[in-house]
């Protein structure tokens, strides 16, 4: 099993990928690819990719972890290249209208219709867990949510006719079953990321966690919130760390201090293996 950032917001040191503010992941398990999110736009993920030797049509489902631009803005030119239909997994309410509204009102959500993506893909839009792959399965929507990680990022929707707070509702993760044990791999973890792991290890019925891969929202969370985060990953007995994007320098450098050789800066181009 084997997952391959395509783009990421770091590039690595002295490297020839490009790098985005934004993610996108490569998942292969059992002959089969996954695309994890598209980034902001699809020419630093195709350039990566070339590099890398990928080929386009060789993915065989895409995944969307949330509606967000930087994760979702390069799905329609990425659908185009690969030049043939695939399934597209994510949350029947990926499509809505998602907003901030300071310093001025902007659309921060998936930058294309539905109708759009699908004359390229086939949508599965549901809020239930779903084995994509044998033994990798989306995590579906995370209902049950640690009281420590709720935290409103100051997004907003539209309902009825009405301005309300976007929970973000669509976050999802994707879990992988591994004879090392399993592998979380998350966007931006709205859900929160110590409930995303509680919901993986409920969802497979597994406990030993091998790594947690992807972005983990603290950037702009308290010290209190950033310790516990690592205390929970202790505690659930995570193995090892592979972080960035949005997770916050802060963060990064706590969960550094916990693991040590175990933590892992995530960048454009990294490659990371694991039995099974």
């Amino acid at each position: 099993m084997r997952v391959t950032v395509l783009v990421e917001d770091y590039s690595g040191y002295e490297s020839p990928f490009l790098a985005q503010h934004g993610v996108s992941f490569l998942i292969e398990k059992n002959g089969r690819r996954v695309l994890f999110d598209t980034g902001q736009s699809a020419y630093p993920v195709l350039h990566n990719m070339g590099l890398l030797g990928i080929k386009p049509e060789s993915i065989d489902y895409v995944f969307l972890s949330h509606c967000h631009y930087d994760h979702t803005g390069g799905l329609l030119d990425i659908l185009k290249v690969a030049g043939k239909r695939v399934p597209l997994i994510a949350h029947p309410t990926i499509f809505r209208r998602h907003f901030v509204m300071g310093p001025s009102l902007r659309d921060v959500g998936i930058p294309f219709r539905r109708e759009e993506v699908e004359k390229l893909a086939e949508l599965y839009l549901t809020v239930e867990p779903i084995e994509i792959v044998n033994g990798l399965y989306s995590t579906g929507e995370i209902g049950d949510r640690e009281d420590f990680e709720r935290a409103g990022i100051g997004v907003y929707t539209l309902k009825k006719g009405k301005i309300v707070e976007d929970l973000l509702l669509d976050d999802m993760s994707i879990v992988v079953k591994t004879e090392e044990g399993l592998v979380v791999v998350s966007g931006c973890s709205h859900a929160g990321i110590v409930g995303i792991v509680k919901h993986a290890i409920r969802l497979t019925g597994k406990d030993r966690v091998k790594a947690v891969i992807g972005g983990f929202h603290l950037i702009d969370a308290g010290e209190e919130r950033i310790k516990r985060t690592v205390e929970e990953f202790k505690r659930l007995g995570v193995e090892e760390v592979y972080t960035g994007h949005c997770t916050g320098l802060k963060a990064e450098a706590e969960f550094m201090e916990a693991y040590g050789e175990r933590f892992h800066k995530l960048h454009s181009g990294m490659i990371m293996e694991f039995r099974g």
